[in-house]
This record gives C-alpha cells, sequence and structure tokens, in this order.
C-alpha cells in the first residue's frame, strides 16, 4: 500500500506520459531529420529525459508535502491514500530524486546540471509561495509544466518557429487547466487562505479568463492547421477546437466541483491525445527510418 501510495503522490502516469511526450517531440519536431534509431539511443537525451522524471516526480512530492491539509478537503480518498507515506519519508524522497536528477544531468553538462538545478529552486518556491498567489502562480505553474520540453529543444538547439507556435498551444491549455483546478478546488483554498484567482476575484471572473484563453488558444491552433506542414496532425487541432468550444458552453453552465472535474479531464485529454498526436505529423517516419 505505501508503495501505490507513493506512485499516487508522484503520479507515475504522469511521468510516462511526459517521457513519450518529449521523445516523440524530439523524434518528429526538434529533430526530425535524424534516424529515429539516434533518437532513440542517444545516451545524453535519454539523461536529460530522467533528469526531467526525477525533478518532477520530487515535484509532485514537495507539492503534496505543502499541500497535504488542503488536499484532505478538497480530495479526501486520494489524500488518505497519500498519507500511507509520512511526511519525513516524503522529504527524504524529495531530496534522494532531486540529486539523482542532477547526477543525470551531470552526464551532459554542467549548463545541464544549472538548467535543472534552477528547475528544482522553481519548482519549490512555487510549491512553497508563488502557489498561493493569483495570476503569478498561474503563470508559474504552466511555465513550470513545460520546462522539461525547453530542455530537449535546448539540446537540439533547434529554433524553428513553429516550435514556439506549438510551445505556445501548450502553455495556454495547461494555463487554463491550473485555472479549472484553482475552481475545482475553491473550497481548501479559501480554508487555508490560498489566494488564488477563484478566491480573490471570484468564479464569474474566473470563467471569463478561461474564456479568453480558450478563444486566444485556437489563434496557434490555426496557424499550425494553416501555416506549417504537420501532416495529419491538423486532425487533432480540428479535434481539439470543437472540444474548447465544448469545454466553453460547459463552463458557463458549472456550479459544482463535479462540473469543474470534467472540464479539468476534458483539458487533460487534449493533452494526452495531443502527445500522441505528434505521430500524425509523418506516419510512415518510424517505419521507414527507424534504421
Amino acid at each position: 500500500m505505501k508503495f501505490f501510495s507513493l506512485f499516487s503522490i508522484v503520479r507515475g502516469y504522469n511521468i510516462l506520459v511526459i517521457v513519450i511526450a518529449q521523445y516523440l517531440t524530439s523524434i518528429y519536431i526538434l529533430a526530425p531529420e535524424l534516424p529515429v534509431r539516434e533518437v532513440l539511443f542517444d545516451l545524453q537525451l535519454f539523461m536529460l529525459v530522467m533528469s526531467s522524471s526525477t525533478v518532477i516526480a520530487a515535484g509532485y512530492i514537495i507539492n503534496s508535502f505543502y499541500d497535504s491539509e488542503k488536499d484532505l478537503i478538497n480530495r479526501p480518498g486520494k489524500t488518505m491514500l497519500d498519507r500511507l507515506v509520512s511526511q519525513r519519508t516524503k522529504l527524504s524522497a524529495y531530496f534522494t530524486l532531486n540529486f539523482i536528477s542532477v547526477v543525470f544531468a551531470s552526464y551532459v553538462s554542467f549548463r545541464a546540471v544549472l538548467f535543472f538545478s534552477l528547475y528544482i529552486f522553481g519548482i519549490w518556491f512555487y510549491s512553497h509561495k508563488l502557489k498561493k498567489f493569483p495570476f503569478i502562480g498561474n503563470f508559474v505553474a504552466a511555465t513550470l509544466a513545460v520546462v522539461p520540453f525547453f530542455a530537449v529543444f535546448i539540446y537540439y538547439r533547434n529554433f524553428d518557429l513553429v516550435i514556439f507556435v506549438h510551445a505556445t498551444y501548450l502553455f495556454l491549455i495547461i494555463s487554463m487547466r491550473e485555472l479549472v483546478k484553482d475552481l475545482e478546488n475553491i473550497q481548501g483554498d479559501l480554508v487555508h487562505n490560498y489566494r488564488t484567482i477563484p478566491v480573490v476575484y471570484g468564479e464569474v471572473v474566473s470563467k471569463r479568463m478561461l474564456t479568453i484563453l480558450g478563444i486566444i488558444s485556437l489563434i496557434p491552433g490555426l496557424l499550425l492547421i494553416t501555416k506549417f506542414d504537420i501532416g495529419y496532425m491538423d486532425l487533432f487541432f480540428y479535434g481539439s477546437t470543437l472540444a474548447l468550444f465544448f469545454f466553453i458552453f460547459i463552463i458557463w453552465n458549472a456550479n459544482k466541483k463535479f462540473h469543474y472535474l470534467i472540464l479539468h479531464n476534458i483539458l487533460k485529454f487534449i493533452i494526452l491525445v495531443g502527445v500522441f498526436s505528434i505521430i500524425l505529423i509523418d506516419i510512415d517516419l518510424l517505419i521507414n527510418r527507424l534504421f
């Protein structure tokens, strides 16, 4: 049970998706000219991916450490499972994972060590202080979520415009998800004095912001469809556009935690499908260029 508790805390399924996303991004977007096997068996890339994974796992742990009381209100079932692991064990695992991350990064370069050291500090500072403040907490959370992709982006030094458009779309969707999470967790945030956007400005303002972010996110999606060669991945952006319109319709009829949970899952589903839709950029690439 303690193993399942720790797996729940570090959200192993999320980390697995991030690992897959980093590799698919490297193969199809960042280094499409390289043989697939060369990317898959690149030891330095592997170390960057492992360093990202361990930092993210540590981030989930420290976030659980600081939010344990609030989560007891917002997610009592999951929190009771998480509490099978003591706070002392959580801290030990947190420091161990961060140390392992730096060891992985040291194999690549000193710059990688510096990059992930700053990433570790950023996650801690967000969990300790920034997440309790409106706007800046949401912005930093969304930024930290896309940092692992910037690690491989810097590694390949690919500065094509299409990469920034993809990153902008992902950033906007994650920003929406963070705001929906604040609406979903408003009860615990109120009790423990977290000054999130819904707590400070109310649900109506939050819904307006989500509507605006949803409309803005259509811009990079349309740019990717019309201005860049993304193969059959345009099907994903057509589908996500419909999902976002459905999202906006639901948000203005939402008034219960269950409704916000549905909205949260819609955004998670868009992100998950988007990760695996990267393959649609060139369906034959894995087959034709694996060797």
